[in-house]
């Protein structure tokens, strides 16, 4: 199973895909880990990368595949895996077929988490870190018991600046425009999948999974 797990910032993506690559042996990969590990290793990627970032610039896609392909070529990648936050762009997705194509494979499936914008908007804006110990805390799902309080050290809880409202709005304005053309792009292949992200997290997974042992329309 070579698959792709998409959905917007707050829609869980990442909580699934750890699960996912758990119940299904796959290994989970992250694009925003593998810069960060290629960054500290300081391999001849993760310089070029470094090299664009250090002057302001757009990491280009070619950069961006060719991390992702290192990692895919891996041995542990053989039988499958799940890439979470990759592809951002319709460009992205069509350069990553492209090069999969070259090595005789494709992505198989694209899982769409879908959450709706106000949800969205209210898991995101509702995020506070505490100021000292960088405990997490939601104002709806996980509040702490004295309000702007840490309950751990009693520190100073505070927003950081892109989890305020107008900023997450912004941010999610930019994530739909973008992601867009790519759920369009796989559903023409006849791989997506959307499924319902605005449940529990057990009853998504569950979803994610039957969805998956089902026969994909042509």
């Amino acid at each position: 199973m070579y698959a792709i797990i998409l959905g917007a910032p707050g829609a869980g993506k990442g909580t699934q895909a750890d699960i996912l690559s758990k119940k299904m042996e796959l290994p989970h990969i992250a694009s925003g880990d593998l810069f960060r590990q290629a960054l500290e290793a300081r391999t001849e990627v993760g310089l070029l990368a470094k090299s664009h970032m250090d002057n302001g610039q757009l990491v280009p896609d070619e950069v961006t595949i060719k991390l992702i392909l290192e990692r895919i070529n891996q041995p542990d990648c053989a039988s499958g895996y799940l890439l979470d936050g990759f592809p951002r762009t319709l460009h992205q997705a069509e350069v990553l077929d492209k090069a999969l194509m070259e090595r005789g494979k494709s992505i198989d499936k694209a899982i769409y988490i879908e959450v709706p914008n106000e949800a969205l908007v209210k898991r995101l804006s509702g995020r506070w870190l505490c100021r000292n110990c960088q405990t997490p805390y939601h104002m709806t799902s996980s509040p702490p018991k004295t309000p702007g309080r840490c309950d751990k050290c009693g520190g100073e809880l505070y927003q950081r600046s892109d989890d305020r409202e107008e900023t997450v709005k912004d941010r999610l304005n930019v994530f739909f425009a973008q992601i867009l053309p790519i759920l369009g792009y796989y559903k023409k292949q006849g791989k997506l999948i959307k499924v319902d992200g605005n449940q529990e997290i057990q009853e998504v997974t569950e979803e994610i999974l039957s969805a998956l042992k089902a026969p994909m329309s042509p």
